[in-house]
């Protein structure tokens, strides 16, 4: 094995100077001409990851459980297509996470326990309701919830006008 001894290097001289590679890389997408959004495809992929959680948690709870968040599910879809789903608050107990659903920050969260599916609006309290949905969590400062027990039906209409006006609360999307 022969040793190399690094060259000096001249007086003045500088990594700097030496010319570098880039590190841009080029914009090519599937469709000549077509621009993509940044970051569009990973957002895209985790709506779709959402989703699939929300489904496996619908499926694993069964019975009427899983039937009526199935239901509010697909009304929150009808009152807003743009609507975004999530699942947070993810842990061991917890492996598939809260279904929440978001349109310019969340709208609402869809928890569900042994006796009830309760349906927790961030922003309830300054909500109109004149359907009195809202059934639960009443004395908060800003959160309502509705409480469906097992039997119990949600009126369509009325709980879709809700959705409306919470993603109106919400205003429109922040531009980044």
């Amino acid at each position: 094995m022969t040793e190399r001894k690094a060259k000096p290097k001249a007086k003045g001289a500088s990594r700097a100077s030496k010319p570098r590679k880039s590190v841009t890389r080029s914009k090519s997408t599937s469709k000549a001409g077509a621009k993509a959004k940044r970051g569009a495809e990973p957002k895209r992929a985790n709506e779709n990851a959402a989703s699939c959680l929300i489904d496996e948690r619908i499926e694993s709870l069964g019975g009427w459980r899983a039937e009526t968040l199935a239901e509010v599910r697909r009304l929150i879809h009808e009152a807003d297509p743009d609507i975004v789903e999530e699942c947070k608050w993810i842990k061991p107990t917890n492996p598939l996470g809260v279904p929440v659903w978001c349109h310019a920050g969340i709208v609402c969260t869809g928890e569900t326990y042994s006796n009830v599916v309760k349906l927790t609006f961030a922003r309830g309290a300054s909500i109109p309701d004149p359907s009195r949905l809202f059934n639960s969590s009443l004395e908060g400062n800003t959160p309502r919830a509705i409480d469906i027990h097992e039997g119990e039906k949600v009126d369509a209409g009325s709980f879709k006008a809700l959705m409306k006006a919470a993603v109106a609360q919400n205003g429109p999307p922040v531009k980044r």
